[in-house]
């Protein structure tokens, strides 16, 4: 089962979780990492599930259109969209307070 680390404000949050399993879904229904992760739409479109991969992202599927659409270029800086990931492996995220998220 995939162990799940989250960074957030000087915090450490960590889990274990079903494989295929996806944080924002999780957070959603009141399980980890709830509340720490902060997410909105769920469905991509407002991108406040940005996290950082610190670990564990050559495991991930290559970014959707989604993800491309609003990221932009912090793709290259290792950010992804939590909502659109359905984790197989172990990961390490880390997100930034809302106030400090990089804009695109």
């Amino acid at each position: 089962m995939p162990n799940v680390v989250l960074h957030k404000q000087g915090q450490t949050y960590r889990d274990e979780v079903q494989p295929r399993t996806n944080l924002v879904v999780r957070a959603g229904i009141r399980q980890f990492p709830y509340p720490h992760l902060q997410y909105g739409c769920g469905m991509g479109k407002c991108a406040k599930c940005a996290c950082r991969v610190l670990r564990g992202g050559e495991h991930l599927p290559p970014p959707n259109w989604k993800e491309k659409k609003q990221l932009g270029e912090r793709l290259d800086a290792g950010y992804r969209l939590a909502c659109q990931l359905w984790l197989e492996h172990d990961i390490e995220l880390a997100q930034d307070a809302p106030e400090q998220a990089p804009t695109a």
